[in-house]
């Protein structure tokens, strides 16, 4: 068999909701251990790193800030993909990544925005600004907001979960936007400053955590959406048998 093949049917093992219990709950507690790690590691040295000469000790905001931004984002990535999974390859849980990801999506983006907002007080002496960057990044938060309110809103988990996947990928044009809007507008948010061409401009000195804490993010945000992603599979376990139960009460008719 070739590496196509057997990748193919190991993507296509994971399609079944029991298999895929039975792996994440095999994955979860090292994930979980790396996690805390990760954490550890980067928190030591977000501590005891030296404050910057010009922002001073306000530049700690940026170990929680930047990999907060950067999970906002990418975690829109992996709900676009998983709605194609929905749309285009039927692949039964590509909703249930979506939907797991859709409320911690929006916890990062508001923690990205609370902690932009805290940042931005002493350096820009305001705590909004109507610019690009955060605009169109507060339309972000307004979007996972609206996709979680809908799939709520809506009884039938296979309209949701195709009205959601369109949204979804309606919605993905606003990634490219907050990424080169300091690029294509004169804004008040600093260009990038850590993934460029010619390298990054951040010393080793605060690239160093930053970097651990972004990864340590990450790891969180894998941990939260096999969770996740785990009680929505019981979660519509549960919500068959209850169908089915009062289909079953239904066709019986009332106990003499």
């Amino acid at each position: 068999m070739s590496d196509t093949s057997l990748t193919i049917r190991r993507f296509s093992d994971l399609a079944n909701p029991s298999r895929f219990l039975a792996l994440s709950a095999r994955l979860l507690p090292w994930l979980c251990c790396l996690t805390a790690l990760l954490f550890a590691v980067g928190l030591f040295f977000a501590v005891t790193s030296a404050g910057d000469y010009q922002q001073g000790e306000t530049v700690r905001i940026m170990y929680v800030h930047v990999p907060s931004a950067w999970l906002a984002m990418m975690i829109y990535g992996v709900m676009s993909v998983s709605a194609l999974g929905t749309l285009v390859w039927r692949h039964p849980l590509a909703d249930v990544a979506a939907r797991a990801a859709m409320p911690i999506g929006a916890a990062f983006t508001g923690l990205a925005l609370v902690t932009g907002s805290l940042w931005g007080k002493p350096m820009w002496g305001a705590w909004w600004v109507w610019d690009a960057r955060l605009t169109s990044f507060f339309i972000l938060f307004l979007m996972y907001a609206g996709l979680i309110a809908l799939n709520r809103a809506l009884e039938d988990p296979a309209r949701a979960a195709r009205l959601s996947a369109i949204l979804i990928l309606l919605g993905f044009v606003n990634i490219p936007i907050i990424k080169f809007s300091v690029d294509w507008w004169n804004t008040l948010h600093q260009p990038a400053s850590v993934l460029r061409l010619g390298g990054s401009a951040i010393d080793i000195e605060f690239l160093r955590p930053l970097l651990l804490m972004a990864a340590a993010f990450t790891c969180l945000f894998f941990c939260l959406h096999l969770a996740a992603m785990r009680n929505e599979i019981l979660r519509r376990r549960v919500a068959v048998l209850r169908r089915q139960a009062a289909r079953s009460a239904a066709l019986n008719g009332p106990a003499a």
